[in-house]
């Protein structure tokens, strides 16, 4: 069965996997709640955006919230679809990583949506 993996520390994020889990026969799994080396995930990866799992399929940011769309019914699988189309994908994927930034500032957001600082690149 198809997983949509998210952060449940993130009021946004569950928000958004709550839309998905009443619409959708999919698992909405809150990734605190997995075994994520049996997953094949790190916490790095699903702090920092949310997964679709499907087999052998393991889909990432806006890829993932695409596929968990195309499994809410007919008007959403044609959203899902939209934004899966390789002409849009990297439209997707900027402005997922702009959500995701700013999930904190969203409704249901709260400190706890913050995303992890990037670490200071250094210099050689």
């Amino acid at each position: 069965m198809p997983t949509l993996v998210y952060d449940a520390d993130c009021g946004f994020c569950t928000r958004s996997a709550d839309f998905v889990a009443a619409r959708s026969s999919a698992e909405v799994a809150p990734w605190q709640s997995l075994d994520l080396p049996a997953a094949g995930l790190t916490e790095e990866q699903v702090t920092t955006a949310a997964y679709w799992l499907d087999g052998d399929d393991t889909l990432r940011g806006a890829r993932a919230v695409a596929a968990a769309l195309r499994s809410c019914g007919p008007g959403w699988r044609l959203v899902g679809r939209a934004l899966d189309l390789p002409p849009v994908r990297p439209i997707a994927a900027a402005g997922y990583a702009v959500v995701a930034r700013y999930r904190y500032r969203l409704p249901g957001g709260t400190d706890a949506c913050r995303m992890p600082a990037a670490a200071p690149a250094t210099s050689m």
